[in-house]
């Protein structure tokens, strides 16, 4: 009897116990707050005259409502048009040159009707902010100027706006020895900067983030093609709505007022 009298109670302490933890259970999740889906981050591949900008950009893009986190990345054009034709994940796309969009597109890799052209810039030429004797492209012949930096042709859309215009103005091959090429138009303002080089062509844009460079000369824009940043989402991007709601903004009154403020003509 006593045995028996022991098992009903520890069954009945079992049961209470189990029932316990079940209110405790409930309590502690109804406590827990609300768990809300967080919008996926864009990640934004971007050419590096874009880097304050857009970071700027950002800021605005986040005060609007339910506002995807931003992740950029940043480099040439032309390296970030081969990451994506090697699948990188990167939902959307901004070239400082329209030929790796042009490629991208060729190649059936942007979600059709988002490409479109976004800003256009320009190109000048930089010296230390103490440098004297260079005025323009004319002087880069003289003896003193041992080095300039210009992006890398191949692949530095801010490169090949440089060497068409050395080309039209018939330095190009009388220059040859005194090049250094930077893998991206930042690397190129870093080098005038730190005064490694003489001379550099970089963006307007560029030259406007740097106290420790000035402009001597705006290069005409009858010397190279036109600079033009198209803008596209990249179709194998998993964000589609996410990604085509920031492009759209980009084109807002307030992107357009965070672009002018760095000498991006808005289009």
């Amino acid at each position: 009897m006593n045995y028996m009298n022991r098992q009903r109670r520890l069954a009945f302490l079992s049961l209470l116990l189990v029932g316990l933890i079940s209110v405790i259970s409930v309590s502690l999740v109804s406590c827990q707050p609300s768990q809300v889906a967080s919008p996926k981050p864009i990640l934004v591949a971007a050419g590096a005259s874009l880097t304050d900008a857009l970071q700027d950009v950002e800021l605005a893009y986040r005060k609007s409502s339910n506002s995807a986190p931003i992740r950029h990345n940043f480099a040439s054009s032309g390296a970030l048009q081969q990451q994506i034709e090697e699948g990188a994940p990167i939902d959307v796309f901004i070239s400082a040159a329209t030929k790796p969009m042009n490629q991208l597109e060729k190649a059936g890799l942007l979600a059709a009707g988002t490409r479109r052209d976004l800003l256009q810039n320009q190109l000048v030429l930089v010296v230390p902010a103490n440098a004297t004797g260079i005025t323009g492209l004319e002087d880069l012949q003289q003896e003193s100027v041992r080095r300039i930096a210009i992006g890398e042709p191949r692949s530095v859309p801010a490169g090949q706006y440089a060497q068409q215009a050395l080309m039209k103005t018939g330095l190009w091959e009388k220059l040859q020895s005194k090049y250094v090429f930077a893998n991206n138009v930042r690397q190129v303002l870093q080098f005038v900067e730190s005064g490694n080089v003489q001379a550099g062509l970089v963006y307007i844009t560029d030259a406007k983030t740097s106290s420790k460079v000035k402009v001597v000369q705006t290069i005409s824009d009858s010397l190279h093609d036109p600079i033009t940043y198209p803008i596209a989402v990249v179709n194998r991007s998993p964000n589609q709505a996410e990604a085509r709601a920031y492009t759209e903004f980009l084109a807002s009154d307030a992107a357009k007022t965070v672009f002018r403020s760095y000498g991006f003509v808005p289009l």
